[in-house]
């Protein structure tokens, strides 16, 4: 259900978002960690291992993100490729319930997807993901299944949620905004298989009840069906690029 804008409440998200959107932003946000690289290739693992930590308090995230890529000795496609991951101890705690062993998990899958494509875009051009009207979900539904491949048949939650029915995919969908949104600003563009035009929401508990206070979103749950009912309403206002409203989103929920 799409839920039409009043005209006040769109010149405060508009405000909001380009407050927000801005190089000052970068400093304290996990963004700052695929914005180190050149390389696509080190910019796609980054952006993925510092979403997939992308829970609790800002400080402690990028902290561990930062440990993390000194863990790969600040390389993280040549890490992935020779394997330097299987030496850390399975019990290594990276951040909060995320230990080694989900690191190993994950870039096992990711050195899986990079032997046989030059790149995640690449990978996703492949497999159609941009076609889908979800391509998060559907981004995600196609890596489960290399992950779990490269782990003999396992999956792990902690790695990519497995309920996509029913999930958000908050850190997914951050990890594309970062991406795949190109105004070169923060978002750093480099993704060329899925048009910004079909990015979704990155929802968490913040974002989800900054949504309801404003009037954009009905459901109570933050869940797939909560995200594409607030990315629809944020489409009637730019349909092209949604999910330029994260960052009036976040910024109005720091002040409520």
């Amino acid at each position: 259900m799409t839920h039409s804008i009043p005209s006040d409440i769109a010149q405060l998200l508009d405000e909001e978002a380009a407050r927000i959107n801005s190089p000052a932003f970068i400093a304290d946000d996990p963004v700052q960690f695929p914005r180190r690289f050149a390389d696509q290739r080190d910019i796609e693992i980054a952006a993925l291992l510092s979403a997939t930590i992308a829970w609790g308090n800002r400080k402690m995230i990028c902290r561990n993100a930062d440990r993390i890529l000194s863990l790969m000795d600040g390389e993280p496609f040549k890490y992935t490729m020779e394997e330097g991951y299987e030496d850390l101890p399975d019990n290594m705690n990276l951040h909060r319930t995320f230990f080694a062993r989900n690191l190993k998990h994950y870039l096992r899958g990711l050195r899986k997807i990079y032997s046989r494509y030059p790149s995640l875009d690449a990978f996703a051009e492949a497999n159609k993901v941009g076609d889908s009207e979800m391509p998060a979900w559907e981004l995600v539904k196609n890596m489960i299944a290399e992950f779990d491949s490269a782990n003999d048949g396992r999956g792990d939650s902690r790695c990519l949620p497995r309920n996509l029915d029913q999930t958000a995919l908050k850190r997914i969908n951050m990890a594309l905004r970062w991406m795949v949104r190109d105004d070169g600003i923060v978002d750093m563009g480099i993704w060329k298989s899925i048009p910004k035009s079909k990015l979704y929401i990155p929802m968490d508990v913040h974002v989800g009840n900054t949504a309801r206070n404003l009037g954009l979103l009905t459901r109570k749950a933050n869940d797939r069906k909560s995200v594409e009912q607030l990315t629809s309403s944020l489409r009637t206002l730019r349909p092209d690029d949604p999910v330029w409203y994260d960052y009036a989103l976040f910024g109005i929920g720091a002040q409520i």
